[in-house]
């Protein structure tokens, strides 16, 4: 359906020097393929989606389309981007038109359709995406999830043979990412070809047939989500993909500020999209805390959060200590009974700077 070949995107910045986007990019998308890009931020991931929507035009190379190319200058892209839909970070609705009137415009204006024809399709889409109750509402009434949920049930309205999703999540709430995503689940089960820009690595191998790997301008490796989930060739992908998202803190004392603290904590629950996660680490900081503090004044506590496999950890340090402070004899038995209560497992290990716990939630 899709065949990019030797595609490559460059630009001179302010200071004379020519940056490459991307470099010599070349795959072929099937019809009913779901395909993950993925890669560190900047690496072109949208950019390689734009330019198969011709919202930007590459420096070298060729995009076929059902065997033509759309970057020739005789192609209509109108048509293109009739068959060809697109949903966008930032929503992009009409905010002085009604959710029903955001997704009637286009089949009205370039697919002919009447009014009625047109309203029948729309809340068709709306019912698809779960918002059919919301047609007549305005878009600033609406929150962020529902507001990416309709930006798709207009583009769906088009009836695209392919969807391209450029980061469809980011803009929104981590409360609110899971409806997006839930819906897109939806569309992967009805065979629609989609490619979808997206940092979340767990919904990537889960909606994926196939993900493309971009760093540095390039397509480093290409295959099913087992094989670049489970199974990746080269480091840069096994870096990427096995990344550990972190918060760190150091206490020198019992006079720090347990309240910044646990706001941060909160906050980075949130930004790792596991809300309900926010009570039990903090709970468990808190705990480990009290415990620590009988024995010493010179702890590191570390939040960690895995985006593939969505598991969590407190690691606990405890400068200067041989022996876990779960284990002592004199430990606060009942701030002990809430840390293992609210565990999968703890490992303890002897580091040459002293007992380190590791809290899985």
């Amino acid at each position: 359906m899709i065949s990019v070949r030797h595609l490559s995107k460059s630009f001179l910045s302010p200071d004379g020097h020519r940056v490459e986007v991307l470099r010599d990019v070349n795959f072929d998308i099937q019809s009913g393929e779901v395909v993950a890009i993925i890669g560190p931020s900047g690496t072109g991931k949208s950019t390689l989606l734009r330019m198969l929507n011709r919202l930007e035009t590459p420096t070298s190379g060729d995009v076929l389309v059902n065997g033509k190319n759309i970057l020739a200058k005789d192609y209509p892209v109108h048509q293109l981007r009739q068959k060809m839909g697109m949903v966008f970070q930032s929503f992009n609705l009409f905010n002085h038109l009604s959710v029903l009137d955001n997704v009637v415009l286009a089949p009205m204006k370039l697919l002919g359709l009447t009014r009625e024809q047109a309203e029948q399709e729309a809340i068709e889409m709306l019912r698809k995406v779960g918002l059919a109750e919301k047609a007549h509402a305005m878009p600033t009434s609406l929150s962020g999830g529902q507001q990416q949920r309709t930006a798709i049930a207009r583009t769906l309205a088009m009836h695209p043979d392919i969807v391209l999703f450029d980061e469809p999540t980011s803009a929104l709430d981590p409360t609110m990412v899971g409806e997006v995503q839930g819906v897109m689940r939806t569309l992967t089960q009805e065979k629609m070809t989609m490619i979808v820009v997206t940092h979340k690595m767990r919904f990537a191998r889960d909606i994926s047939s196939r993900v493309l790997f971009l760093y540095d301008g390039v397509v480093l490796e290409d295959g099913t989500p087992e094989d670049i989930f489970s199974n990746p060739q080269r480091k840069e992908t096994r870096d990427f993909v096995h990344r550990i998202r972190k918060l760190t803190f150091e206490i020198a004392g019992s006079d720090f500020d347990f309240y910044d603290m646990s706001s941060q904590i909160k906050q980075f629950c949130i930004s790792c999209s596991m809300p309900e996660k926010m009570d039990p680490v903090t709970h468990v900081v808190e705990e480990m805390l009290v415990i620590m503090q009988q024995f010493s004044k010179s702890i590191h506590i570390e939040v960690n959060h895995s985006d593939l496999d969505r598991t969590s950890t407190v690691v606990a340090l405890h400068r200067g200590e041989t022996l876990s402070p779960l284990d002592r004899d004199d430990t606060d038995e009942l701030a002990a009974m809430i840390v293992r209560g609210m565990s999968k497992s703890i490992q303890t290990e002897l580091t040459p700077e002293g007992v380190q716990l590791t809290i899985e939630m």
